[in-house]
C-alpha cells in the first residue's frame, strides 16, 4: 500500500553524517571507545542505573554494547554518546528507535552516581536534543521514564520537554510494570 506522505527525512541522511562530538559548557559528548567498557560496566552494575535501565552487563557484553554503536549510526537506527567532565566518562546519552521517515527519535541516559546532582544530564539532553534539530534535522525528541523516576522528570522538564502524558503499563521493570511519563520537544519549541 502506497505512502502518500513523503518521508520526513530521506534515507542516508544520517549515514551521510559523521556521528559528532558535541559540547555544552564543561561537557564533552563523544561516541564510545573500547577503553570505556569498564565504565561502561560500572555504569550498569550501579543499582540505580540498574532499577531504570533494567540491565546489567559484563565485560563482553560492554565490549559488543559499544562496538554496535558505529553499526545503528550507519544503519540510522540509533546513537550512542560517552558524556566526559574533566576528560573523564561520568554519563551516557543515546538517541535511540530513530525514524527517519516519521522525523523522530526518543532519547536515554544515564549518570554515574558520582556525578550526580550537578545538571550533567539535562545538560547533555539539551546537547543532543539541539544537534538532533539544527543538524540531523528531526521534527521530534521524546523521552520517557517511569513515573516514579521523579529524577527523569526533572532532567526533561529542565531540558525543556513538555510531559504530554502518562502511557499506563507501557514498560516492565524487575519489579513489574510502570506506567510511563512521555515528554517531546519539537524542533519549533526553541
Amino acid at each position: 500500500m502506497p505512502i502518500l506522505a513523503s518521508p520526513a527525512l530521506p534515507r542516508g541522511s544520517m549515514a551521510a553524517l559523521t556521528q559528532p562530538e558535541l559540547t555544552t559548557q564543561d561537557l564533552l559528548l563523544r561516541p564510545w571507545q573500547p577503553s570505556d567498557r569498564r565504565t561502561v560496566v560500572a555504569g550498569y552494575a550501579d543499582p540505580a542505573i540498574q532499577r531504570w535501565h533494567c540491565r546489567s552487563m559484563t565485560d563482553d557484553e560492554a565490549d559488543d554494547w559499544i562496538a554496535a554503536w558505529p553499526g545503528r549510526w550507519s544503519g540510522e537506527t540509533g546513537a550512542g554518546w560517552a558524556v566526559l567532565a574533566a576528560g573523564h566518562v561520568v554519563g551516557q546519552i543515546s538517541l535511540r528507535r530513530v525514524d527517519l521517515a516519521e522525523g523522530l527519535a526518543e532519547v536515554s541516559y544515564w549518570v554515574l552516581p558520582e556525578a550526580r546532582g550537578r545538571r550533567v544530564a539535562p545538560r547533555a539532553l539539551s546537547a543532543v536534543t539541539a544537534w538532533s534539530f539544527t543538524t540531523l534535522r528531526l521534527h521530534r525528541v521524546e523521552l520517557c521514564h517511569s513515573t516514579v523516576n521523579t529524577a527523569s522528570c526533572r532532567v526533561a522538564q529542565y531540558a525543556g520537554f513538555t510531559m504530554e502524558g502518562t502511557k499506563r503499563g507501557e514498560a516492565r521493570h524487575t519489579d513489574g510494570w510502570h506506567d510511563m511519563h512521555l515528554h517531546s520537544r519539537l524542533d519549533h519549541d526553541r
